[in-house]
């Protein structure tokens, strides 16, 4: 079988291309990226309220028959119907979709979700967390990049999420956990690297280089380097508890990882079996208990189930 050539669908937020690109990038395959858009009212409506229609999509996603693409992986709510409608246009296409897709497991050959999301079938396959595009190797590589600003010091990254719709992230909630970040690490003389997201509201970037400021580093905008290198110089590593897709990331760097809590909007019931199943893999604790070092095996699911699909396309 030569290089698989795919289309990735998703909404363009950073959790979900990582995920779909986390897959290409296991599965071997030479990809494309399409941010999908859709029309009134669709965008508002669950996909088993949507018709399987070009009128859906705000910008065309053409495809003929004979084009040459092998797989099509799409990432959420809003890529489950453009991807079910290439997959009518050309059958031979193997259709992957990451997240619960809400809609008959049927439309899609393969279907990945975590394993705290509690969905099986035949050809739904479980991972431990979220599987995205950072690996091993590409922690160690950027260790450089932010390297010269703390040699021989004791490091703690803290990775911040943004508002969702479990989370509202506002101010005080944060500066609750910048105060338990100085009482925890910076008490015992570590320097703290603060690393922003893209949901990361300007405001809480503008907190963070108040409340850390001589001798730490705080990340301004959006930066790949700098959060991989942040993984690679940690001695530790907060995250905020608003993305799965965060921690699963964060996981890879092997670190102690501690989860910084926040009040929930609504029931948070897929987060806490997250946090229950990393907690029970010995990767995460919550933030407030004891610093100390601890090792868990590093996890790649995306390698893991490229390699169960592989089989299942050269099927």
């Amino acid at each position: 079988m030569g290089k698989l050539k795919a289309l990735l669908l998703t909404e363009g937020m950073h959790g979900m291309i990582s995920q779909v690109e986390g897959m290409a990038k296991a599965l071997g395959a030479d990809f494309s990226h399409k941010v999908v858009r859709l029309n009134f009212p669709w965008n508002l409506l669950p996909p088993k309220f949507t018709p399987i229609s070009n009128i859906i999509l705000r910008d065309k996603i053409y495809l003929t028959e004979n084009e040459d693409l092998d797989l099509i992986i799409s990432c959420g709510r809003k890529s489950v119907v453009p991807s079910i409608l290439l997959k009518k246009k050309n059958k031979r296409i193997f259709s992957i979709h990451i997240q619960n897709p809400n809609v008959s497991s049927h439309n899609f050959d393969a279907i990945v979700v975590p394993e705290h999301d509690n969905l099986t079938g035949d050809n739904i396959y479980n991972t431990r967390g979220a599987i995205h595009y950072i690996t091993d190797s590409q922690i160690q590589d950027a260790a450089s990049y932010l390297g010269d600003k703390f040699k021989d010091e004791k490091i703690v990254t803290l990775i911040l999420g943004g508002p969702n719709k479990y989370y509202s992230f506002d101010q005080s909630q944060l500066l609750k956990i910048f105060n338990e970040v100085k009482l925890n690490f910076i008490s015992q003389n570590y320097k703290v690297i603060v690393v922003p997201s893209m949901r990361t509201p300007k405001t809480i970037i503008d907190l963070a280089v108040k409340e850390f400021t001589t001798n730490h580093h705080v990340v301004k905008s959006v930066d790949k380097k700098a959060y991989l290198s942040s993984l690679a110089l940690a001695n530790s590593v907060v995250v905020t508890c608003d993305s799965t897709s965060m921690i699963s990331e964060a996981a890879t760097s092997g670190k102690p990882i501690f989860v910084a809590h926040m009040k929930p909007k609504r029931n948070n019931y897929r987060f806490k079996n997250f946090y229950k199943l990393f907690k029970e893999m010995k990767i995460v604790r919550d933030l407030g208990e004891k610093v100390e070092a601890w090792k868990y095996d590093k996890i790649n699911e995306a390698e893991r189930v490229a390699n169960i699909i592989i089989k299942k396309i050269n099927k």
